[in-house]
């Protein structure tokens, strides 16, 4: 028993009690700190941070509290002289605003959140939880007292003071102060995390590490291109030609320097192996440090992930890490593992992950979110399918690719069919709507590739006024076609065109759990690719439209935006194995839901009236997304607002921010766990005992989300029931069908979205 300030506790073998000592968890830290803010030029900001985060920690109180709490003496009692708060977070941030001034702001957001999340500086209307900084700079200064009459080294207290200014100097400090808090605080919770787990859990230390560096993946990846471009050498289709092309152009570009790309390659173009090859050369080039490859949808991200994962197979296990909703690095029952403990902090060659990731925790708040960030540093982020970036939250992300790729080291590339353009957009009264980004093209003259890639011809409807009914359309579809792939716009009208469809039609919507998708998706591409010739119709909402690799030789879509037609036709002829396959637009009975989708769908219908030109063409697409995005909100939740209006004064509302900013509006839906499967097994296991992370987890594959009014009438039916707060789940097996997954009387008014 030294007597000393201890930082952590633990009972090691035969009941010995070691002590983590807290002059030497500081002075980790701070190194820690500011060798991950080094990256970014900040290291003496981390530094300090690391150095102060815990200095609450030499309060009697807390130590009484920390030795009582962890049994090792379980006597250990707070004396009615002692302060009986335990908080020890908020006692550094208030000594870094003493020391430093209003400069010191910058430590305090650090220091004050480094448990319980970044805050606001001040309280907000809508009130976001949790003490704003202003007030805990206020109310705690007696706990910072109490600190100091401990014997706390001069050293420690005297650090030396940063003489670095933020990223983006004083003329952007608004712009730009809200990122650069962010990284520095990432830097400090990821250190603190580190050395506390060091101490506490010595193994997890030992796993956590990969030391693969990053240009040795090239080596496997060439050879396994090389096998890939022999196969098609054999057959030697014009489709094979274009790839190897742009596969080439891709290598080429990628000495580039670090910046912002686009990659425009038509459907079938090759994109993810070619977008990854940019990458991997790029990162050997410019030595970065990862790839982040970022997918939009989670019903594709898993098939991404398993292509990559067999290209690197001969590294081992810790290459590739996948990160989104649906992952279970939990399923090893080993809480050591390296695929759990890399997600953590995203340290690994290669992270799989999907487009709410990313952004969402590069406006969060919370430390497990932000922990990851100041690992994207000197990174190349691939964004696959970039014209699916939700439009009312564009600024914001617009705003971070540009600020990441200024002052961090950041190489995008943003990989689609459909290219949005993302042109700056100021409004007659001179107000800027969009922000806009520059960026250099990897293809050299796409719009060639489009010309040879044309594997679809497009029918238009002769009157764009003139709508089919269901019955009508599914007549269509069973007379004149055997195998046909049909796409409509919400989950009703699949529903509803499905039941008019014969006996062994296959259904595809939302209502079905990600785990009954994927098995409907497997049988549908195995019953294609038989060569039986077996009639194959499909009836399905838009979630096939982005890297789903179904070949139908007709595809039919409902009227809907531009890029969603196009990425249908993506589903048809895929192999270029027809002359032309076909898609026929037409007008379902019902118009999309207004809002977005009805807003597209009437761009669409204004410019291909009378249309006589390719469809596909890049051109068209810039005219589509010109006449298409004015008049949209690209800050739907004044983010940007809330991180920037009052940050020259240190005001910055990060606690609300994150809560405004996001990409999926959930907060009229609710998640229901499904009896499909393994489904029932788990919400049996979840009923019975406490939320479980691992079960969860696993739970994510058997989930539909609902509408509030449709979930309340199923639950006054007693179709679904709350298992726990929080959790809901499917009551009884007859309500979830085979086909068409669970069986909601009550139809949607607008479509829910399953990007997550």
């Amino acid at each position: 028993m030294t007597g000393n300030y201890i930082a952590h506790v633990r009972q090691a073998e035969h009941d010995q009690w070691l002590e983590h000592a807290l002059e030497e968890h500081l002075r980790k830290v701070a190194g820690k700190a500011g060798a991950f803010s080094q990256t970014f030029n900040s290291k003496e900001w981390g530094y300090l941070a690391g150095l102060w985060h815990d200095l609450g920690k030499y309060r009697p109180a807390f130590q009484a509290h920390i030795k009582r709490k962890s049994g090792y003496q379980p006597d250990a009692h707070i004396t009615s002289e002692d302060n009986p708060k335990t908080a020890h977070a908020s006692t550094g941030a208030v000594y870094a605003e003493q020391k430093l001034g209003s400069w010191g702001l910058v430590l305090s957001y650090l220091i004050a959140g480094h448990h319980a999340g970044l805050p606001d500086y001040e309280y907000e209307k809508d009130d976001a939880k949790g003490r704003p900084l202003k007030e805990v700079l206020k109310e705690d200064e007696g706990l910072l007292a109490e600190a100091r009459k401990q014997k706390i080294p001069e050293d420690i207290l005297n650090g030396e003071l940063p003489g670095t200014e933020p990223l983006g100097g004083p003329e952007n400090l608004h712009l730009y102060l809200h990122l650069w808090i962010r990284m520095l605080f990432s830097c400090l919770v990821d250190a603190d995390f580190l050395d506390t787990e060091h101490f506490m859990s010595p193994k997890k230390n030992e796993v956590r590490t990969s030391n693969i560096p990053l240009r040795n993946l090239l080596s496997p990846f060439n050879k396994h291109m090389e096998s890939f471009q022999r196969k098609a050498r054999n057959t030697n289709t014009k489709v094979n030609q274009v790839r190897a092309e742009i596969l080439s152009t891709c290598r080429e570009k990628a000495a580039g320097q670090t910046g912002i790309y686009t990659m425009t390659v038509p459907t079938g173009g090759g994109k993810t192996l070619s977008s990854l090859a940019f990458a991997l050369e790029h990162a050997s080039s410019h030595n970065k440090a990862r790839i982040i490859y970022v997918i939009p949808y989670t019903s594709i991200i898993e098939q991404t992930a398993n292509i990559f994962r067999d290209i690197f197979k001969p590294l081992g296990e810790k290459v590739l890490i996948e990160h989104h909703s649906n992952t279970e690095p939990d399923k090893e029952k080993n809480e050591n593992s390296w695929s759990r403990l890399a997600t953590q902090n995203w340290d690994a060659p290669l992270i799989v992950t999907t487009t709410v990731q990313l952004f969402e925790s590069l406006y969060a708040a919370r430390t497990s979110r932000c922990r990851k960030l100041h690992n994207l540093i000197n990174s190349v982020i691939v964004l696959d399918e970039s014209q699916l970036l939700p439009l009312e939250q564009l600024n914001p992300i617009l705003h971070i690719i540009e600020a990441l790729n200024k002052y961090y080291g950041v190489t995008f590339v943003m990989t689609t069919a459909t290219p949005p353009g993302f042109k700056e957009y100021i409004d007659p009264f001179g107000a800027r709507k969009l922000q806009g980004i520059s960026s250099e093209e990897i293809i050299d003259s796409p719009e060639n590739y489009y010309e040879t890639l044309k594997r679809v011809h497009y029918t238009l409807p002769e009157d764009f006024n003139k709508a089919q009914s269901w019955d009508e359309i599914a007549e269509e579809l069973l007379n004149k076609h055997d195998s046909v792939l049909a796409i409509v716009n919400t989950r009703k009208d699949a529903r509803e065109l499905w039941e008019r469809m014969p006996k062994g039609s296959y259904h595809l919507s939302a209502l079905m759990c990600a785990e009954h998708r994927s098995r409907v998706i497997e049988k549908i591409k195995e019953r294609l690719e038989s060569g039986n010739n077996e009639p194959t119709r499909v009836i399905s909402t838009q979630l096939v439209e982005a890297g789903v690799d179904l070949d139908f030789p007709i595809v039919y879509r409902a009227l809907a935006g531009l890029d969603s037609i196009v990425q249908a036709g993506g589903r048809c002829n895929r192999e270029g194995k027809l002359e032309k396959g076909e898609v026929v637009v037409f007008i379902p009975p019902n118009a999309p839901p207004e809002g977005l989708l009805l807003k597209a769908a009437q761009t669409t219908k204004s410019l291909l009236h009378n249309f006589k030109g390719d469809i596909e063409a890049p051109d068209t697409f810039k005219r589509y997304f010109d006449n298409f995005c004015p008049g949209i909100n690209h800050d739907k939740g004044d983010v940007l607002k809330k991180l920037q209006e009052g940050a020259c004064e240190g005001r910055v509302q990060f606690r609300t921010a994150a809560k405004r900013f996001r990409m999926i509006d959930d907060k009229d839906t609710v998640t229901v766990f499904v009896r499909y499967g393994k489904g029932d097994a788990l919400i049996n296991s979840l009923s019975k005992g406490e939320p479980d992370r691992g079960l969860l987890r696993k739970l994510q594959r058997y989930t539909v989300t609902l509408y509030q009014y449709q979930s309340k009438a199923m639950m006054k039916r007693g179709d679904i029931e709350e298992i726990g707060k929080g959790f809901y789940a499917q009551s009884g097996s007859g309500i979830y069908d085979e086909n068409r997954g669970l069986l909601v009387d009550i139809p949607d008014l607008t479509p829910v979205t399953t990007v997550i």
